[in-house]
């Protein structure tokens, strides 16, 4: 006889289904599991031996075979304990095999039994939901798996509770969907002083989703008004917040079935690896720019990340996605993020200051600004120089709207991108315009038109950088309540453009 029991494999964010399959016949007694397994997959013998040992059963002397298929996929993670336990005590007569058949099946065993949360779970209840089988998972993660929206869920704490659920010694209850988590305090704007422009490009990169680069000196106030931008922003969506979760579940950051609505904010430090920016490593991971999906990645001090690593993030930053592409796997993961990058004008920090710049200036600025490609900075938006802070803006502050002031007009400008979502084939927001969309709700009036393309021609605008214009121009009218792109949007837009190193 061959038992089955039917499980997940991720690929990204795709769940492939697997097929456990367990079969017991006579010969030398042996635990063999085939069908591509890494070796947290193989070591699952161990666990699975010593967990049915704990509920007090032993093993058949036979030679148990368990496969994977299909064959040629790869199986990683631990997630496959539970379904080559359940396999094996199916084969062996403890478990109605037939029952088994409208269930799928993810968790990792302890050697007393116990089910430890595995990551993905929220894609395996959405593929079970999807054809209609009950999800069988950890206790830990039954909140995380009534997301999915799907009363076939069962959430068991260990095995032998599972096993008397099957046989209706026990009912096990219905996990609920776990609490919204409440938005994670963040700085108020009112904090910063000064920095008006700043504040103001800050507030058009929030309205839009635009990427956005500040250059100026040390304790001008870049990393507070980066760590303000979560505080302006609007809310995720319940589609988006799933959608986010579904990255967080894959990474195995999503605790508790804690579904946030808060926008993600990333902010690696300038030593990560590519690995660790876009995703990779021996098992393939999301990286930062895929964690922080439909939110904010921070980038300070950008010039001192490796040069590698910050042009890894050209693709992500123009198509939305990343693609890792290894010799044994080639996975897509999400990656709409809204740039925000903080520098100093060179190494020495005080460049507009002769008292304090360094003996190098001016050529160090060119020097250390060119350590960020064109290319990557030709993707950025807006470009702002944050001027160093004066002793009356230290001492008598003039007093500054707040976050929630500010978050009001965003609000306000991002309804307006959402009601034209539909003419827009389905851009989000103006960041995500497409030049069909461009053509119909960005187009300049006559004498918007007339200064951009002047302006094009002098400034020597890219193609890139010409839509990005006026993808900016839309977010100011939206946030003027312009029905129409003007020349005064087209000239604010251009104010924004990146210029050269100052000399």
């Amino acid at each position: 006889m061959i038992a089955t029991v039917a499980t997940v494999a991720f690929l990204g964010l795709e769940a492939r289904p697997v097929e456990v399959q367990c079969q017991l016949v006579a010969g030398l007694p042996n635990f063999i599991v085939v069908g591509l397994a890494d070796k947290a997959v193989a070591e699952s013998r161990e666990r699975v031996r010593n967990a049915i040992a704990a509920i007090g059963l032993s093993l058949p002397p036979k030679r148990i075979t368990i496969n994977l298929s299909p064959a040629d996929l790869p199986k990683e993670g631990s997630h496959y304990d539970l379904p080559i336990a359940l396999a094996l005590l199916a084969a062996m007569g403890v478990v109605d095999a037939e029952h088994l058949a409208d269930h799928l099946v993810v968790g990792e065993l302890g050697l007393d039994g116990r089910l430890a949360p595995v990551p993905g779970v929220l894609l395996a209840a959405l593929h079970a939901a999807a054809r209609d089988l009950t999800l069988i998972c950890p206790a830990a993660q039954g909140a995380e798996a009534a997301w999915a929206g799907s009363d076939g869920v069962l959430a068991a704490p260990d095995l032998l509770t599972l096993i008397n659920h099957m046989k209706g010694a026990t009912i096990l209850p219905r996990p609920v969907p776990g609490e919204a988590e409440p938005p994670p305090p963040a700085p108020d704007l009112a904090q910063v002083k000064g920095q008006e422009v700043a504040r103001r490009a800050l507030e058009i990169a929030a309205a839009g989703g635009h990427n956005l680069l500040m250059v100026g000196p040390p304790g001008a106030g870049k990393s507070l008004m980066a760590s303000c931008l979560p505080g302006i922003l609007p809310p995720l969506s319940p589609a988006e917040a799933l959608e986010v979760s579904m990255v967080a579940s894959i990474a195995g950051t999503l605790s508790g079935g804690r579904i946030s609505q808060s926008r993600p904010y990333r902010a690696p430090h300038h030593s990560a690896s590519m690995a660790a920016l876009v995703g990779g490593g021996l098992r393939v991971k999301p990286g930062e720019v895929s964690l922080a999906h439909l939110g904010v990645l921070f980038l300070d001090e950008l010039p001192e990340f490796q040069r590698a690593v910050l042009d890894s993030l050209r693709q992500p930053l123009e198509t939305g996605t990343v693609s890792v592409a290894r010799a044994n796997a080639h996975v897509t993961y999400p990656a709409r993020v809204q740039l925000i990058a903080a520098m100093n004008p060179c190494r020495c920090g005080h460049l507009a200051d002769p008292a304090l710049a360094c003996s190098r200036a001016p050529r160090c600025a060119v020097d250390y600004q060119a350590k960020v490609s064109g290319p990557l900075l030709d993707r950025i938006d807006l470009h702002v120089e944050v001027a160093a802070l004066s002793a009356a803006d230290l001492v008598r502050p003039a007093p500054a709207e707040s976050s929630a002031q500010v978050a009001a007009r965003v609000a306000a400008a991002r309804a307006l991108q959402t009601a034209r979502a539909d003419r827009c084939h389905g851009a989000r927001t103006n960041a995500e315009l497409g030049s069909d969309a461009l053509d119909t709700i960005a187009a300049p009036d006559d004498a918007g038109h007339a200064l951009l393309a002047e302006a094009a021609a002098a400034m020597k605008l890219s193609a890139r950088g010409y839509t990005r214009v006026l993808r900016v121009a839309r977010t100011i009218a939206d946030l003027a309540g312009a029905e129409t792109v003007g020349r005064l949007h087209i000239a604010e837009a251009l104010s924004y453009r990146r210029r050269a190193p100052v000399s």
